[in-house]
């Protein structure tokens, strides 16, 4: 995607010119080298400094002038809650993604510091010498980098959105499915601006439960949403796949609950699907819906990870065709890869609907815009026009 982004801006400025510029700022030694390691064998970016607390990050902003930062949470002197609104102050562009280890506290943290303007957040391994979690951590924080810093040379640089809210032409052929998140060579064949966006008729069948699939960026956009779906969430299951780790799940599902004012909450596997629920995938586990007598009841599966994630989108909307056929509403908002392409694919050939976050309201549009070029999408929207559209299908609007 950055290559993708890269080439359509057309400021001149020296952001776009060189490597993107990395500030790596952690207390722990072992983990600053880590990541500097990491960051210097990329050729799209360079480590800008490496330093050990958020007061060394403060002092020193204006003079690193780096477009990413990688702010641990727990720091000496200066922690990296209390260091992210005065780096945005010195530099309100910067592009600030929080590190932290997976605790309930630190998942509270990374959620307020979204709602401060960060960027995103990314869970830390309990230790680096697990080869697995290690190589994880390594995808997701190169990937995260990479992709946030492409914002910055694909428009204008703005604040991250706060936590809390703020005719149909007909079907062409579609693109093949991406079974894993695009390189950026692919990125940047896929969603080539020079490519034209086709929207297809909405489905002739009334929408009997509402499925949303998001990522990076997912839980801003998510709080936005469901503010507006009240009467759905009323009458129809809400399902819900977001991008996330253990314990950040148990807090986002309190985040929506609260922000909806509807019963919102990690699905259990085997609990029935009932309107007027919420129900969000857990962390670490893929869930599914299932067939259980007359019921419908959902199914969380441990299997390995689909398109480089867990829980990933794409298992949710494939199973959802055996219960609903075509009366599905899907709904792809902000994130990286191409997770939910293939199975919104799935859902248009049973004949259902998906809306795609257009590119201008995304953090990322890696996940929309995949659906989008693929050409499976009714409606392709910013994000504050998907709520009314939702609500009107469901109401009976087919247009």
């Amino acid at each position: 995607m950055s290559v993708a982004f890269a080439g359509n801006s057309t400021t001149g400025s020296s952001r776009e010119a060189g490597p993107l510029r990395v500030m790596v700022v952690d207390d722990s030694v072992v983990i600053r080298g880590l990541i500097s390691r990491w960051i210097g064998a990329e050729h799209d970016m360079e480590v800008a400094a490496s330093l050990r607390t958020g007061l060394e990050a403060v002092n020193q902003i204006e003079r690193i002038n780096p477009d990413v930062a990688v702010l641990d949470i727990e720091m000496p002197e200066l922690d990296g809650i209390s260091a992210l609104p005065q780096l945005l102050a010195k530099k309100r562009d910067l592009v600030i993604i929080m590190a932290s280890t997976l605790t309930r506290r630190n998942a509270e943290i990374s959620f307020k510091a979204l709602s401060l303007g960060a960027a995103d957040y990314i869970p830390k391994p309990e230790s680096t010498r697990e080869a697995s979690a290690a190589d994880i951590f390594h995808h997701d924080l190169i990937q995260k980098i990479r992709h946030l810093g492409a914002r910055l040379r694909r428009k204008p640089a703005v604040a991250s959105p706060p936590l809390a809210p703020a005719s149909p032409a007909a079907p062409t052929a579609r693109a093949p499915a991406i079974a894993r998140p695009a390189t950026p060579a692919q990125a940047s064949s896929l969603l080539s601006p020079s490519s034209p966006l086709v929207t297809r008729p909405f489905s002739t069948q009334a929408p009997k439960v509402l499925l949303i699939g998001s990522s990076t960026g997912g839980p801003q956009a998510l709080m936005t949403l469901v503010t507006e779906l009240g009467p759905v969430i009323d009458r129809f299951p809400v399902l819900i796949t977001q991008h996330m780790p253990p314990t950040f799940t148990t807090i986002l599902a309190e985040h929506l609950a609260r922000t909806s004012r509807k019963p919102a909450a990690e699905a259990v596997d085997g609990e029935p699907v009932k309107p007027g629920h919420i129900y969000l995938a857990p962390g670490g586990k893929h869930m599914r819906v299932v067939r259980s007598g007359a019921d419908v009841a959902i199914a969380l599966d441990d299997g390995p990870a689909v398109n480089f994630c867990k829980p990933a989108v794409d298992p949710l909307f494939t199973s959802a065709i055996d219960i609903w056929h075509g009366a599905i509403l899907s709904v792809i908002l902000t994130g990286m890869g191409s997770d939910g392409m293939r199975g919104g694919k799935d859902i248009v050939a049973a004949g259902g609907s998906v809306i795609a976050q257009d590119e201008a309201s995304s953090v990322v549009w890696g996940m929309p815009g995949a659906a989008a070029t693929a050409g499976i999408c009714a409606a392709i929207l910013p994000l504050n026009q998907i709520g009314a559209r939702v609500n009107r299908l469901f109401a009976g609007d087919r247009s």
